[in-house]
């Protein structure tokens, strides 16, 4: 039999519904959101196996984030244009022509004592101009000359894809979070607010009845 505190105690029940379920949203997501590292090793759960999600397809996302990379993100082409484009030829001309300039200025007299005798500042000038502008004219082909070694020499999938694999699932996990940590906190909020309007939408009906 209720007492006459029964109603009301009971009616306050059903308004706890939508934060309970709001609590149940959140929980689940958080949980669904662990699940995806955890637990590192598989599991028997219940007769069931278990494994994060990650640690389980780590060798399949290695795999494929390798083949995006050398397909769709890395280019050996675009790295050839790079070092046979005008900035970097310009980067590396004013480069050497420091170091030019620094040995002429400096080592010359040391590594031929008799250049002093003949070598005068015009000529010196004249030097340092002949052997930059030649060594400036063979920068675009040691460029082609690295990449085509590269080329032959470097396979960016096989790369990747090792180092990806090779990863410690404590560091796969840090390297996503850290990526994704505002978009995972999201999806718990929404289980939240979601679990919310359910319990809400639970509570008009138990009111209408």
């Amino acid at each position: 039999m209720l007492t006459e505190a029964g109603p009301e105690v009971f009616k306050w029940t059903w308004c706890l519904l939508p934060v309970i379920a709001a609590a149940i949203g959140w929980g689940t997501n958080h949980l669904a959101v662990r699940m995806l590292f955890h637990p590192r090793e598989e599991r028997r759960i219940l007769g069931l196996r278990v494994q994060g999600v990650f640690p389980k397809r780590q060798q399949a996302l290695a795999e494929k984030l390798g083949r995006l990379v050398a397909r769709e993100l890395f280019s050996m082409e675009d790295v050839r244009q790079h070092l046979q484009g005008d900035e970097f030829v310009a980067h590396v001309t004013a480069t050497i022509e420091g170091r030019v300039d620094d040995f002429l200025q400096n080592n010359l007299m040391e590594a031929i004592p008799m250049a002093s005798m003949f070598l005068g500042s015009d000529m010196v000038a004249k030097i340092k101009h002949s052997l930059v502008e030649s060594l400036a004219q063979a920068v675009p082909e040691l460029g082609d000359l690295f990449v085509s070694h590269l080329e032959k020499n470097m396979d960016v999938e096989a790369v990747v894809r090792e180092k990806v694999a090779a990863f410690s699932s404590d560091k796969l996990e840090e390297m996503l979070l850290g990526i994704m940590k505002r978009e995972f906190r999201f999806i718990e909020g929404v289980g939240a607010v979601l679990g919310f309007v359910i319990g809400f939408a639970q509570l008009g009906i138990l009111w209408l009845m």
